[in-house]
């Protein structure tokens, strides 16, 4: 045989082993993931920045000291003193984790105040502890949704609840962004059917707020159960602090009332509020806390000292809305692109990807510290900088930030 025909034979088969491998590997994606490496080489990769220093309006990064426009510690307790002591006195007494699970052996004694203290909190009849708020979603949703079964989503509803969605064995159905019209058609499709409405009170990237009145109207319309996942409207909305549903004065209208300890509560973990029965049921099916270690002791403890401070100190949330008014309206007098952002969560539309992540690194040289939403985060074209403001930032910081932000979108041609 011909040694070129040989050759040639040899590299086609050597060709159809790859092809046929990098059909067959699972890990061939991660080769070709390139994306983030991109970024990284041309200096605006935005993400996984190392924080040296607690989560205050300045942060230390690279030595480097930052006002900090990117944390969702509303009202300013991860730091707090009171908050910090309970911590450390709940390791002095109870180590540092439980070890198993809520279901067998992880349940102590704090973690059931502190669900008394949340229902109280949250004028619910009961609530329930998760080790993450990623978990409640996941947990609840799938628990109480079956293969007979609907969830409707708003179409910007957290990952956390389109993921819960996803392992429940029910349909989702999602309706337009805060749009009630759309709300309503859904329902009325699904008027034969058991159904849970799933809603963000407040929209982690958008900062509008949910048409809560509305929403309570057509579920109770057309027979359907109500989740309000609370995460970022808990120690932010309402005269005391309680959220979204005390802001609406809808408390008794409200199944079930979800919330999160990573913002406003100062730790990690998550909860859910309601009817005595309904959490009984949860806590005896969701398999994201039967399957899932305790919530730490610290984390618990931290917790608690956080939702004693918030109805002790109402001043805190005075400061943090004055902040907010302050800096929706610096940044409309400067001309940027809000959408329909009504709370601390302030978004700044820049358009195309590439623009957020120029000025999200621009604005790290001037010393301020902001998150970036690109797609598939936000609609294509709407690339975001996120920025998010504390009770605890001063007159000073905010005005720099604005400054920063003034000469950077000079300099993009925003404004």
């Amino acid at each position: 045989m011909d040694s070129r025909l040989v050759q040639d034979t040899s590299v086609a088969m050597n060709e159809k082993i790859e092809n046929r491998r990098q059909k067959t590997d699972i890990f061939e994606k991660c080769f070709k993931f390139k994306t983030a490496k991109e970024l990284q080489r041309a200096g605006v990769y935005p993400f996984f920045r190392i924080i040296e220093s607690a989560q205050d309006p300045e942060v230390i990064m690279n030595g480097k000291r930052m006002i900090m426009v990117g944390s969702n510690n509303y009202l300013g307790l991860t730091n707090h003193p009171k908050v910090k002591e309970a911590a450390i006195e709940a390791v002095k007494k109870y180590g540092t984790g439980c070890a198993g699970s809520r279901f067998l052996n992880g349940t102590l004694d704090i973690h059931v105040k502190l669900e008394e203290k949340l229902a109280r909190f949250m004028k619910k009849e009961a609530a329930l502890v998760f080790s993450t708020g990623f978990q409640v979603n996941l947990g609840v949703i799938s628990a109480l949704v079956g293969k007979d079964d609907v969830v409707i989503i708003d179409k910007m509803d957290h990952a956390s609840i389109v993921d819960g969605c996803r392992l429940s064995y029910g349909e989702i159905k999602r309706f337009r962004h805060n749009d009630m019209a759309d709300l309503e058609r859904v329902l009325n499709d699904n008027n034969d059917r058991g159904k849970l409405v799933v809603v963000d009170g407040v929209f982690s990237m958008e900062g509008d707020i949910i048409n809560l009145p509305e929403v309570v109207s057509l579920t109770k319309k057309h027979g359907a159960r109500l989740l309000v996942d609370d995460a970022h409207g808990i120690g932010v909305l309402g005269k005391t602090g309680r959220g979204t549903v005390e802001h609406f004065g809808l408390e008794n209208e409200v199944d079930l009332i979800m919330g999160t300890y990573s913002k406003s509560l100062a730790s990690i973990g998550g909860f859910i509020a309601g009817d005595t029965d309904i959490i009984h049921y949860i806590k005896h099916v969701a398999r994201a806390l039967i399957f899932s270690a305790s919530p730490p002791p610290a984390s618990i403890a931290a917790v608690s000292a956080a939702v004693d401070i918030i109805e002790n100190e109402p001043e805190r949330i005075e400061r943090l809305w004055e902040n907010t008014h302050k800096m929706l309206k610096g940044f409309k007098d400067l001309g940027f692109d809000l959408g329909p952002s009504e709370t601390p969560i302030i978004p700044i539309i820049v358009g195309e990807d590439e623009v957020a992540f120029k000025f999200v690194m621009m604005l790290q040289e001037e010393g301020v510290f902001a998150n970036v939403a690109v797609s598939p985060a936000v609609p294509h074209g709407k690339a975001l900088i996120r920025t998010s403001y504390m009770a605890i930032h001063t007159d000073e910081h905010l005005d720099k930030v604005l400054d920063a932000f003034k000469k950077v979108g000079k300099a993009l041609g925003l404004i």
